[in-house]
């Protein structure tokens, strides 16, 4: 994509009509009920709740997740899947993604701020992404682009605590089951059901300081109205949230706290089941978040240090921006006996506004001019629809097997203006970039329960995408206008293969090879000013990975000790990556990396107090060609990969003048990290420290309201938690992205 080498950037989603779109999809649910069988019961959707989060005895616990399209406890899942409840997420005072993620080690985010965010499991990045390597589901539905044309990969949902049970973290390659994308894993939120039987609700105030910064106030409530009992139910949910800020700003456009704002959201769920057979889901959500500068603090890439203040940056101009998602979504399943078929339809928005200050950058290169910045807009609007049939479990021979077909929009608009001394403004350069990509899959697995103690499972994922996009470009930085393009067609399959065996009723052992990729895409056609040699391919291709992987998970002590290990070894080819050509980038394929590791956890619950936990992660990310466009040399270490990472906690229950209460804390701890590659022009190298985090957190039930407070980086440590190098080669400073101050919370909740 012939584009000047600017980050993060995405759009203003149009509104989208949430309730006419609810009422139609309603109208389909009755036409649909007519034909629904009334025989056996459903399997009941139950929340995968965290007892010892909620002050709930600990006692033996068994979490289901959804990981391989059915529920199961996740001791029996051939893979690693983590669970990270909404109670532990809310208790903690976490705001955004990046505080969800804290505490999973070997998983990273990179991030300008709430909204702006690229994840990556395993070490699977390579800086600036093109397609994100982990995909997003919210339930059963993908989300966000999969194109390299709308920065999907830079704004990961970022999704607030709209009435979440849990988010799930699939570690591995999840391309078989779950498409473009899940290369280095997957995250899913799982939201709450509808209940048909009782009306219930729950209200929850917070507040917050910071060191150094402003206030911060949350508010959130839940109402489940029973429509008619065991038939029909209605739930809705509210959310607000004020970050009061901690980056101050000096310069022209000197500030304090100018990374405060705003998130608020809502959703609607509508649950039918006019039988034991049959049931559909309506879901509409929609959150904004806005804010007045981002996260960053200005670094030097030499000496590794901040260049005004630990929380400070130079600023001639602000820096807000604002992102949006939109879904509405219809989930339908109906029990046929020999299968359960589910249909998962969306509409989808997504975009975000955004504006950075390029006057270190670009003031320089330009007389007179005392002030430069880019206004960045992009926008995608997807819809998905995916059909899927399901074999009973408890069988000797059980299958999977679906379709998924997805179609998206983008835009992607970029200005470049100036001001001059004495007055006087004007754009010198814009881009547009409006895409399409069209995917049709079919996808399917086999287990075979080969003995009571043996199962076998092999599954492959066949799509077939098409792209276009055209590129329009004005402007004196591009000398004059030009409007080109490009398209593009490709086929990609991914497979599966696990072998799990039973040691014991509470211990079995697991090998797994699998494989994800993204998309390959049109790239515009570069050519040199002077001679007018094409200097970019046509097309760059999918890139692909291979993963191998061992485990072991087992319950012990009346299930009172829960561990799990695994190994894995993966295999990463033809890695897209951007490249520059006549001061315009665009994609291509080069070089491989290979990441060996290791991972342990354990939950020990030794009875009603105590709740003690542990998680490492151990691994070795490096190229073993080299990456040309992004400079990166056979042996250097992919970006943001810890080579060790782990955290650790404790919490402990006990009765307070006749109240539950608990009190609990813990560790963090994440190895030094390279943003980018020691040499390169493109991605310059910039070691970020290892650090160690502390938290607290504290709670009493008083009857009808509970009291929760916690403190988050107790100590006050500062640390760089990710870090941004494209603007270094302009001779722009490093934008750190660093943990927040000490932040001190309370918050008060009811439930009836």
């Amino acid at each position: 994509m012939s584009t000047v080498r600017i980050s993060s950037k995405i759009a203003r989603s149009p509104k989208v009509a949430l309730l006419p779109a609810m009422v139609s999809l309603a109208c389909l649910s009755v036409s649909s009920a007519v034909w629904a069988q009334a025989e056996a019961p459903m399997a009941a959707k139950a929340p995968a709740v965290d007892q010892a989060a909620s002050g709930a005895d600990p006692g033996p616990v068994v979490v289901t997740v959804t990981a391989t399209r059915r529920r199961e406890p996740a001791r029996e899942v051939p893979m690693q899947v983590q669970l990270i409840s909404a109670e532990k997420i809310k208790s903690g005072g976490a705001r955004q993604l990046s505080d969800y993620l804290a505490d999973e080690p070997g998983v990273e985010v990179t991030s300008a701020g709430a909204g702006q965010n690229t994840v990556s499991i395993r070490g699977i990045s390579s800086g600036p992404q093109t397609v994100s390597t982990v995909g997003m589901y919210i339930d059963d539905v993908a989300f966000g682009s999969s194109s390299a044309y709308a920065n999907g990969a830079q704004t990961a949902l970022d999704l607030s605590l709209l009435d979440l049970n849990h988010i799930e973290v699939l570690r591995g390659p999840q391309g078989t089951l779950y498409g473009a994308g899940a290369m280095g894993g997957l995250l899913k939120y799982v939201t709450n059901d509808p209940d048909t039987y009782a009306l219930t609700g729950s209200m929850s105030l917070g507040a917050s300081t910071t060191r150094g910064g402003g206030l911060g106030n949350t508010e959130s409530g839940v109402l489940n109205v029973p429509l008619k009992e065991d038939m029909a139910g209605l739930r809705v949910a509210l959310f607000h949230d004020h970050a009061g800020g901690y980056i101050d700003a000096t310069g022209a456009a000197a500030g304090k706290n100018v990374n405060r704002g705003d998130s608020d959201g809502g959703r609607i769920s509508f649950l039918l089941e006019p039988s034991s057979r049959f049931r559909i889901r309506l879901t509409a959500l929609s959150e904004e978040i806005k804010r007045d500068g981002h996260d960053y603090v200005d670094y030097d890439v030499s000496s590794g240090r901040p260049l005004v203040g630990s929380y400070d940056r130079e600023l001639t101009l602000r820096e807000p921006y604002s992102t949006k998602v939109q879904l509405v979504s219809a989930n339908m399943e109906d029990d046929l006996g020999w299968a359960r078929f589910e249909s998962i339809s969306s509409i989808q928005t997504s975009g975000l506004v955004n504006k950075i200050d390029y006057t270190a950058e670009y003031g320089p290169l330009l007389p007179g001019v005392v002030a430069a910045g880019a206004d960045l807009v992009s926008h995608v609007q997807k819809q998905t629809q995916e059909f899927r049939l399901t074999s009973p479990s408890d069988q000797a021979l059980e299958w999977l097997g679906g379709l998924f077909y997805t179609h998206e929009a983008g835009s992607n608009h970029q200005t470049i203006s100036s001001a001059v001394a004495g007055g006087g403004a004007g754009p010198f350069g814009a881009f547009d970039l409006p895409s399409s990509l069209e995917e049709m899959a079919a996808y399917g697995d086999v287990t075979w329960k080969a003995t009571s103690r043996l199962s076998l499972t092999g599954g492959i994922r066949i799509a077939h995408n098409r792209q276009d996009f055209t590129q329009v470009s004005d402007g004196p930085l591009v000398g004059g206008g030009a409007t080109t393009g490009g398209s593009s067609k490709e086929t990609s399959k991914t497979y599966l293969a696990t072998i799990g065996y039973a040691l014991n009723s509470t211990s079995n052992v697991y090998a797994r090879a699998a494989s994800g990729y993204r998309p390959g895409g049109p790239n515009d056609l570069i050519k040199d000013p002077a001679t007018g040699q094409v200097l970019s391919s046509p097309q760059f291709k999918h890139d692909s990975l291979w993963s191998y992987e061992a485990g072991y998970k087992a319950d012990f002590m009346d299930k009172s000790l829960s561990i799990e290990a695994s190994a894995y070894d993966i295999h990463w080819s033809d890695i897209q990556q951007f490249a520059t050509a006549a001061g315009l980038s665009y994609v291509e394929n080069s070089g491989k990396a290979r990441v060996d590791g290791a991972e342990f956890s354990a939950r020990y619950r030794p009875g009603k107090q105590w709740d003690i936990n542990g998680n490492l992660s151990y691994m070795d990310a490096r190229f073993i060609q080299p990456a040309a466009g992004l400079g990166a040399p056979a042996g250097a270490p992919l970006p943001n990969s810890a080579r060790l990472s782990a955290s650790a906690g404790a919490r402990y229950n006990f009765s307070m003048a006749g109240r539950t209460a608990w009190i609990q804390g813990s560790e963090r701890y994440v190895g030094d990290r390279n943003a980018g590659f020691d040499g390169s022009t493109s991605a310059p190298g910039f070691k970020m420290p290892s650090y160690w985090l502390t938290d607290m957190q504290a709670g009493v039930d008083l009857a009808k309201v509970q009291l929760s407070m916690y403190v988050r980086n107790v100590f006050d440590r500062q640390a760089i938690l990710s870090a941004n190098t494209n603007l270094v080669t302009l001779g722009g400073p490093v934008m750190a992205t660093v943990v927040q101050p000490r932040t001190l919370g309370l918050s008060l909740s009811t439930s009836f």
